[in-house]
């Protein structure tokens, strides 16, 4: 190993970590309003290619999750601790594997009535999402504590939200629809955008370890 290469370990990661990071929550915000795309769209044919599209998304924040970990390998210091930047990436991953289990639902059990509560969902995710990105942007130099905090407490709301209409949708799907197949492809959709909407707070959750660790 050359001196260049053992000084290049030693220096701190800022420029690789926060890039990167960053990287992942934009594509969040892409899946997110691709989903409410999705569900909004007025014809079979634009919700599919929104799926596809949904598709793509999750295969390139699954490369971006691995060169945070690649990264993690290959550097000694880092930015703030390890452990947090492995919770961190793994938390944004875990809320794009649910948009894309929530578009493959759709397809899969061929789900044609997008309801209110599913529209509505949909906008919570992507409200998550932003709130996300916005909190991962102020990680570099913890200037603007105030953002991080405001958009873990908002996100922590909107999942509340998300529980509530998540419950009412369930119910009524068992008190006004008699087909118990529509009831479970109905229910097995929610069931996936809600866990979206629990994946934003588990993220939120790591900022708000990050931020009273570092700040």
């Amino acid at each position: 190993m050359s001196l260049n290469s053992i000084f290049q370990y030693f220096v701190p990661k800022d420029r690789v970590f926060f890039p990167l990071f960053e990287q992942a929550s934009s594509n969040l915000i892409r899946l997110g309003e691709t989903l409410q795309e999705a569900v909004t769209a007025k014809d079979h044919a634009h919700r599919i290619e929104c799926i596809r599209r949904i598709e793509d998304l999750e295969h390139k924040g699954d490369d971006i999750t691995h060169q945070i970990h690649l990264e993690l390998g290959k550097n000694f210091i880092t930015p703030f601790d390890r452990e947090d930047i492995h919770a961190l990436a793994s938390a944004i991953d875990d809320v794009a594997d649910y948009i894309h289990g929530s578009a493959n639902r759709i397809e899969l059990y061929n789900v044609t009535e997008m309801t209110e509560p599913i529209i509505k969902i949909a906008e919570l995710i992507l409200q998550g999402c932003v709130d996300i990105d916005k909190a991962v942007r102020e990680l570099k130099n913890f200037k603007n504590i105030r953002i991080i905090t405001d958009s873990c407490v908002r996100i922590n709301s909107m999942e509340n939200q998300a529980d509530y209409i998540f419950d009412r949708a369930v119910a009524q799907l068992f008190d006004y629809e008699e087909d118990a197949k529509v009831i479970i492809k109905y229910k097995e959709l929610l069931a996936a955008m809600e866990t979206a909407t629990d994946k934003c707070e588990d993220a939120a959750n790591v900022l708000e370890s990050i931020l009273v660790k570092n700040a």
